[in-house]
């Protein structure tokens, strides 16, 4: 039975119930289950291979990745075995062309990083083993269909047996062939590079720098590049993923290659040896060096495509089975970390009761646009290279970081808000409702000896308040719309007070609290807050738990004001269901 058929499912086979079943053990559907488990929805995670596979696929890791990683409480984990990305140098016929750091504002707290798949993966695997969930691996979704109360899955397990699976939302996290996709019948519009790439996971004894990456390219006499080899630096001595265009014998074009309608990713029975590594290197590396301890091989291709739609009813698509693109600035796995990071906050909301009705419709809406960026992002610099756009090089860095990722159109984004500044416009008033939160330093508690980061208060948290005062007179204001968020979602949304001054502790009282518990204030200690803010007047920023903003309101609140205590209610009302 296929999906979209109505009538009596499977009735044969024992049905299983669970809040959300997730196709697909990468990191992208990894990401998706660590989240909801870490907020105590119960889901299935389902994987049709038998085991994770040793493979440096996607390798790169952005700030933005990092950063959400330390919101889920995870981050230290990659901290111990990601390396830094410095830089990448440049060599066309054996000469070096260029060299570039990758620099980034100094308030971002990441740096780019280099991180094998496999460890990725089991880093978000032990995030979801801290609460009670594991993957099922050697299990196969077949079909489902949904109805306006359920999703209906048919899996096949590891030994065989035939489940059906009834589960309120289903994710299809399962890659560019995606069962789920298929099954929604969902266009993935886009088309194929002629070129063919082989990678290889090796080690070389060159003497080149470490940290950055290295391209090394060929050109005819047409000034076409026709041989190429681009490395990126890995955890230990050495060490790289090399790709490189395929050698004929290799081809797909070869008798016996595999054909596929979506011609992206790993191909299987067409693995390069080193020798074909070392024949690259031969001719394209920038000293002569010698490859070594190869640990996986295999040929690649690359498509571009985007789905028509990230959602049909109860069903989503994340990751590679909505977006696929060249490999250029790391964007895929990222893109797709976020795609399910972005859902999964959502859907545990929605599976607590207390959403707005519409909140999921926001998922497509606001992440549909981004991968049609990031699609047409990297199949330009691709074809043109990444200096093709004339931005200047620290917003090329912050957009490949995925630091400029916004939603500015959201339905989410609270109406009347200042629209985006200009990346980079000196006049810029700090982040507007839509956009990314930064991160900043220099906070004060009076039990810290240390200054703390902003991103220590928001992380393991949902939606969070965050209260600019400038005097000690503002707290009232502080105070008021604290007591009017807790009022409309309770427990819901987190508050604090970030103060210019020092203030006491019976300034912070919280009167309308029976307990009698106090507002925590942090007093912006180095004044960075109100700088990267944009802050010179009492005003509040709702902070969702994906670190963007759903608005910025000034001022915050105060009694009597009852716009200011609308516009927080029409912020906290796009997301939650208000009584």
């Amino acid at each position: 039975m296929e999906a979209g058929q109505k009538g009596g499912l499977w009735r044969e086979t024992p049905v299983v119930d669970t809040d959300v079943l997730i196709v697909g053990a990468g990191p992208v559907g990894l990401t998706a289950a660590a989240e909801l488990r870490r907020q105590g929805v119960a889901c299935r995670v389902i994987d049709r291979l038998p085991a994770r596979l040793p493979y440096a696929k996607a390798v790169g890791v952005q700030p933005r990745t990092l950063e959400i990683w330390d919101r889920m409480g995870m981050v230290r984990a990659a901290l111990e075995v990601a390396v830094p990305m410095r830089g990448q140098v440049l060599y066309d016929g054996g000469v070096e062309q260029a060299r570039f750091e990758v620099r980034l504002p100094p308030e971002v707290p990441y740096v780019f990083a280099a991180l094998p798949q496999y460890e990725t993966e089991r880093i978000i695997e032990e995030q979801l083993a801290r609460f009670g969930a594991r993957i099922e691996r050697g299990t196969e979704l077949v079909g489902f269909t949904q109805d306006e109360g359920a999703v209906v899955s048919r899996i096949v397990t590891a030994s065989g047996a035939e489940q059906e699976v009834r589960s309120r939302f289903l994710i299809g996290c399962d890659g560019a062939h995606s069962t789920v996709r298929k099954g929604l019948g969902l266009a993935f519009e886009g088309g194929a590079f002629p070129e063919e790439y082989m990678l290889a996971d090796v080690e070389v004894d060159w003497s080149l720098p470490q940290g950055y990456g290295v391209r090394a390219t060929h050109h005819d006499e047409d000034g076409r590049i026709d041989d190429l080899l681009v490395c990126i630096p890995l955890p230990g001595d050495r060490r790289y993923r090399m790709s490189m265009l395929v050698p004929p014998e290799l081809s797909a074009h070869a008798e016996g290659a595999s054909q596929d309608s979506v011609a992206h990713g790993l191909e299987g029975g067409r693995a390069p040896g080193l020798g074909h590594i070392q024949a690259v290197l031969d001719r394209l590396s920038p000293q002569p060096t010698t490859a070594s301890a190869m640990r996986w091989s295999s040929v690649f291709r690359i498509s571009h495509r985007l789905v028509d739609r990230y959602s049909v009813g109860r069903v989503f698509v994340a990751g590679d089975a909505a977006h696929i693109h060249p490999p250029t600035g790391a964007q895929g796995m990222n893109t797709g970390i976020q795609d399910a990071y972005n859902l999964a906050w959502k859907l545990a909301l929605a599976l607590e009761g207390g959403a707005h009705p519409r909140l999921l419709d926001s998922y497509d809406a606001e992440r549909r646009p981004i991968g049609e960026e990031v699609v047409g992002r990297t199949v330009k610099h691709a074809t043109e290279g990444i200096r093709a756009t004339p931005d200047d090089m620290t917003t090329v860095m912050s957009r490949e970081a995925q630091l400029l990722v916004a939603y500015p159109g959201s339905p989410l984004v609270a109406a009347g808000d200042t629209p985006p500044a200009a990346p980079g416009d000196a006049g810029s008033p700090g982040p507007q409702a839509g956009e990314r939160a930064p991160d900043c330093t220099g906070l004060l508690a009076g039990v810290a000896v240390a200054p703390l980061r902003l991103y220590d208060l928001l992380r393991e948290r949902g939606h969070v308040l965050v209260l600019y005062a400038d005097s000690s007179d503002a707290l009232a204001s502080c105070r008021e719309a604290a007591a009017t968020g807790h009022r409309l979602v309770g427990d819901q949304l987190t508050a604090f007070v970030v103060s210019r001054d020092e203030v006491t502790p019976q300034a912070v009282r919280r009167p309308t609290d029976p307990d009698g518990r106090r507002l925590p204030v942090f007093r912006d200690g180095a004044a960075q807050f109100a700088r990267l803010y944009g802050v010179d007047a009492p005003t509040a920023f709702l902070i969702r738990p994906d670190g963007y903003l759903g608005a910025r309101l000034s001022p915050p609140a105060a009694a009597g004001a009852t716009g200011a205590a609308s516009a927080l209610s029409d912020a906290l009302g796009r997301v939650f269901h208000l009584s």
